[in-house]
């Protein structure tokens, strides 16, 4: 898998590959990384709060890519929604992964302690002046939080990032997305494994002579505007998730595919933190 051979989605000057390497959970990554990359990933999804943004770093300088090619996308967690401490954080970040700007910066989780959206938001929009983002996001927020972070923003919110996978329905937030002109970024687009055992993706699957993996994250690349960061640590699996783009699901396959979604299917759900899903 080439880099060229991995599409893009555009939004407000972005250029973000279809399929990406997520990090969270993998802590010491930098091998995994390295390898990613070399195997053709371009798009690296890390987070202050996973703690892999130094083996991200140190991934992306062993693996002899140039910085310029890897989109790079982490996150300011919750802990640190005030102007003050966003800015802190941005900081850390970058030591951590030790480049002088991120291609995306998310918010992680929307605020639980009452400080105004409208610092958090004008705290993103500085970091993106500032240089130290060329382009902003928010993650896990319902349709009414976004609404009111792109009102309060003064530079353009380009992806929302949420899970989204065959179990859980998003389809009033992809609407929504698509209305807007934000990419949506899916993370768990495996179901952190609960799709590996689903009999309808496995015979689907088989007809195809793909893996569930593949069949899954072609289901999300044939609905348009979604990039997907799957993870593993396994190089088989990790090259197999790039390679989704040589097939096509029927009509009646997605149908099948979408019909799997039901009421308890999500699993990034923490108490306290969490908003009223749409």
């Amino acid at each position: 898998m080439t880099q060229s051979s991995i599409p893009k989605l555009s939004a407000h000057g972005a250029e973000i590959p279809v399929i990406g390497f997520g990090t969270s959970q993998l802590g010491e990554c930098g091998e995994i990384v390295a390898t990613a990359l070399k195997l053709g990933y371009r798009h690296i999804d890390t987070a202050w709060k996973y703690g892999s943004e130094k083996g991200v770093g140190e991934g992306i300088r062993a693996s002899g890519v140039p910085r310029k090619d890897i989109f790079l996308c982490t996150k300011v967690s919750h802990e640190y929604l005030r102007a003050a401490d966003f800015a802190r954080s941005v900081d850390e970040s970058l030591k951590n992964l030790q480049v002088d700007y991120v291609d995306m910066l998310h918010v992680h989780w929307p605020t639980i302690d009452n400080i105004p959206l409208a610092e958090t938001i004008g705290a993103l929009a500085k970091a993106k002046r500032d240089g130290l983002a060329r382009h902003i996001g928010v993650a896990n927020f319902n349709i009414a939080l976004v609404e009111e972070a792109m009102r309060l923003c003064p530079e353009p919110l380009v992806t929302l990032q949420a899970e989204y996978h065959p179990y859980l329905d998003q389809s009033k937030v992809l609407d929504y997305c698509r209305k807007k002109g934000l990419i949506f970024t899916a993370y768990c687009p495996l179901g952190r494994g609960r799709l590996f055992t689903d009999p309808v993706i496995s015979e689907i699957a088989r007809s195809k002579g793909k893996t569930i993996a593949q069949v899954a994250l072609r289901w999300l690349m044939q609905q348009g505007n979604i990039a997907a960061i799957p993870r593993s640590s396994n190089p088989k699996h990790m090259a197999e998730s790039l390679d989704v783009f040589n097939f096509s699901l029927t009509d009646d396959e997605m149908k099948k595919i979408f019909a799997l979604k039901r009421p308890d299917g999500r699993i990034a759900n923490p108490k306290g933190r969490a908003p009223a899903w749409d």
